[in-house]
């Protein structure tokens, strides 16, 4: 069954170039391998492969998400934040927003933030 390995997540770029300056250089992403028209990413367990397409920058929800322990939260948030990144907020019931950090109780933290595509990324800790 599917269940017992690893999926890679897959983000469409118009510009390869400027998203590898992000993933690599504003995330601090490790590049595994460049082939089949884009690269691929360490993370965790996991893989990221970034690839061009047409299609980049339509989907208008979250794209991938990296879960973080709570314990590393706070430092994570403020590294992105020293490189750059702006986060997003909206409306969603239950959902306590402050200086674009999301909170649920004192146990769960998500910030959300989209890559120069478009593509809408995800830092969160805790269980919702």
């Amino acid at each position: 069954m599917l269940s017992q390995f690893t999926p890679s997540s897959t983000l469409p770029t118009a510009d390869l170039a400027k998203a590898r300056g992000f993933y690599e250089n504003t995330l601090g992403l490790t590049l595994l391998r460049e082939g089949m028209g884009g690269v691929y990413y360490a993370c965790g367990d996991g893989q990221v492969f970034v690839y061009e397409s047409q299609y980049a920058g339509t989907n208008k929800a979250t794209a991938l998400s990296f879960d973080v322990p709570l314990a590393d939260f706070d430092a994570e948030v403020e590294r992105l934040r020293a490189s750059g990144v702006s986060f997003q907020t909206f409306d969603m019931d239950g959902l306590e927003w402050n200086d674009g950090v999301a909170s649920m109780g004192e146990s769960v933290k998500s910030v959300w933030f989209s890559d120069p595509d478009g593509n809408i990324l995800n830092v969160s800790a805790g269980e919702m």
